[in-house]
């Protein structure tokens, strides 16, 4: 076998005396670094080994400074390698053989088994630690597997159940079949054997396992399911906590009751749907507060809503005054349907607040609107009682100019158009009548001196 001109040991050796020699002389550097490459050279190199004179002469041939004592270890380490590498070697053989024909004497074939068994038992000592370690761990991972899987109370359980599974799985096909009801004599008297497995218990076990690994199959798609679910029903809460308008309150609620019929849907066999029919029996309870809350708050602003509407009717009539006594009725009477529509409002509403708000607002405009209306009835009514007064006081004037009458009808009139307030619909003309009264009784007043 070829072997390398300089071994590991004898490279570590010069390595680690360039590597101090450039710390205390950096300014060698290049030729430290030319030394190294050599060195790696003849590592890769195949041929016999470098003795200590051909590394002095090499290697002080590029760095002439080079420790004497560093080159005769690694020369030393050099040489000794390949001595006990030669021994190594033949143990590797040696070992390698051995280990093939007691791995060849194990193999579960009883034509190979059975003369060894005869002749020489103690080489199949390996193959009778391997089935009893087996067989006690099939039967442990199986028996946890089962716990853990059929009686989860978390997904962690399931997790570690498909680990056990597994476990058993793999022991169990390390089980060879022959082995069922086979006793070694050696071994059991030495060690005592645990092996009681029938063909129908070993059988029963590989049903076992394969019913376990089913079912943790259907409680994972099952966990899947159930995570989705939740994490819809949360987007669900999410969006109902930002919605800005009852319309979007409602497409978050039904989303939510959409979640919790998914979460209905997972299979009640398994963990998952007991978790989730919890988890469903709590969020529809919490659904259906929310959803009366919601249908309050919707009746709460319908009814604000229409009330704001008939206030902005009654204050758009309520522009361009004044207005006469029948326009002041209708503003009154929307007002009045206003204050009734938040007058609905319960205490225990959400809008409540906003609607005494509002009801205090528009009963102070029905107050300003029932004195404006009080006013134009008052001022009609004096006006028109002016106005039939005065073919009265015509009448007298055309037949006696000096009939005392007419200073008390003049008077009259003047008094019923001096009751008329401005910001009706009758002041404007009621103040040219009472101009031209005002006229005619000074008029009056200056005849009667003269």
């Amino acid at each position: 076998m070829a072997m390398n001109r300089l071994n590991e040991r004898a490279f570590d050796i010069l390595n680690a005396e360039i590597k101090r020699c450039l710390k205390g002389n950096p300014l060698d550097r290049g030729s430290y670094q030319s030394l190294r490459r050599y060195l790696d050279r003849l590592c890769l190199e195949s041929g016999n080994r470098m003795t200590f004179a051909e590394l002095l002469r090499a290697i002080q041939g590029i760095v002439p400074s080079f420790s004497t004592d560093v080159i005769r270890r690694a020369a030393a380490a050099n040489t000794k390698t390949s001595e006990v590498g030669g021994l190594l070697k033949w143990g590797v053989i040696a070992t390698t053989v051995s280990v093939g024909l007691v791995a060849i004497a194990n193999l579960p074939y009883p034509m190979i088994r059975t003369p060894v068994a005869a002749t020489a038992p103690i080489v199949l000592l390996p193959s009778f630690i391997s089935m009893d370690h087996n067989y006690r761990k099939a039967i442990a991972n199986v028996e946890q597997a089962d716990q853990l899987v059929n009686q989860a109370t978390s997904a962690a359980d399931i997790e570690r159940g498909a680990v056990h599974v597994a476990d058993a799985q793999a022991a169990l096909d390390r089980l060879p079949v022959w082995f069922l009801g086979y006793q070694p004599r050696t071994y059991c008297t030495f060690f005592g054997c645990t092996w009681k497995f029938t063909l129908d218990e070993f059988e029963q076990a590989r049903k076992q396992i394969a019913r376990m690994d089913a079912r943790i199959f259907q409680e994972n798609n099952a966990l899947v399911d159930y995570a989705a679910a939740s994490a819809d029903l949360e987007a669900a809460r999410e969006a109902y906590a930002i919605a800005p308008s009852n319309v979007e309150k409602n497409q978050a609620l039904a989303t939510q009751q959409t979640a919790i019929d998914q979460l209905m849907a997972v299979p009640a066999e398994t963990l998952a749907g007991r978790l989730a029919r919890q988890q469903a029996g709590t969020a529809d309870r919490d659904l259906a507060s929310t959803a009366n809350s919601v249908a309050g708050d919707a009746r709460t602003s319908n009814l604000v809503d229409a009330a704001k509407a008939f206030a902005m009717q009654a204050a758009t009539l309520s522009q361009n005054s004044p207005h006469p006594a029948a326009r002041w009725r209708e503003i009154e009477s929307l007002w009045n349907e206003a204050t009734t529509k938040l007058r609905d409002v319960q205490p225990d509403e959400p809008g409540y607040a906003e609607a005494q708000t509002k009801l205090a607002e528009y009963q102070s405009n029905i107050s300003a609107t029932r004195i404006r209306l009080a006013a134009e009835e008052n001022a009609t009514r004096s006006f028109d009682q002016a106005k039939a007064l005065i073919p009265q006081w015509q009448s007298i004037i055309a037949r006696d100019s000096s009939d005392p009458q007419l200073v008390s009808l003049l008077q009259k009139i003047l008094n019923e158009l001096n009751q008329i307030e401005s910001g009706t619909t009758p002041y404007e003309e009621a103040q040219t009548l009472r101009q031209q009264a005002e006229e005619a009784q000074q008029k009056l007043s200056t005849t009667k001196n003269d």
